[in-house]
C-alpha cells in the first residue's frame, strides 16, 4: 500500500515545526556551549534557571533570558548605561497575551505583532529590566512584582 504524498509532507512539516520550538535557556546553551562553559558554576546554575545576577555580562544575560524586547541608553554624570527591557502584553480587561519571537516581524524598525491584530487596546508592561554599566556588566535588575 502506497502512502499518499500529502501525509508524508504533513509529517515532514510537523517534524520540522516541532524542532523549531520556543527559545529556552537550555536551547541557547546548546547553541553556545563554549560560552556557557566559560562561566563559573554558580553563574551556570542561574543561567540554566533563566535568572541573572549583578555582575553578569551581556552574553550571560542573553543566554539566560534571550534577546531583549527593547534596548535603551541612559546617560548620567556617571556615564552611559544600557538598559534591556523584557516586555509582556495584556488586553484592557487584564487577559495576558502570549509574547514570542516567532510572532514578531519588523517594518520600519517598529515591531508588528500579527498575533495581536484582534487586540487593538493592548497594554505593554516592562516586566523585567537589566541595567548594564559602562563595562557591560549588570549593575541593576528591576523585576515587576505580581
Amino acid at each position: 500500500m502506497k502512502t499518499p504524498k500529502i501525509i508524508v509532507l504533513f509529517a515532514a512539516a510537523l517534524a520540522a515545526f516541532s524542532l523549531v520550538g520556543c527559545a529556552t535557556p537550555a536551547s541557547r546553551i546548546r547553541q553556545n556551549p563554549e560560552l556557557f562553559a566559560s562561566y563559573s558554576v554558580e553563574q551556570q546554575d542561574l543561567i540554566k534557571q533563566g535568572k541573572v545576577a549583578i555582575g553578569f555580562d551581556m552574553d550571560a544575560v542573553r543566554l539566560a533570558l534571550g534577546d531583549p524586547d527593547r534596548v535603551r541608553t541612559r546617560v548620567t554624570n556617571d556615564g552611559a548605561s544600557q538598559i534591556w527591557s523584557y516586555v509582556t502584553y495584556e488586553t484592557v480587561d487584564g487577559m495576558p497575551l502570549y509574547r514570542g519571537w516567532y510572532h514578531r516581524y519588523y517594518v520600519w524598525r517598529d515591531p508588528l505583532y500579527p498575533w495581536y491584530a484582534g487586540y487593538p487596546a493592548r497594554i505593554e508592561h516592562d516586566h523585567f529590566r537589566v541595567v548594564f554599566d559602562r563595562t557591560g556588566h549588570v549593575s541593576m535588575i528591576e523585576q515587576e512584582v505580581a
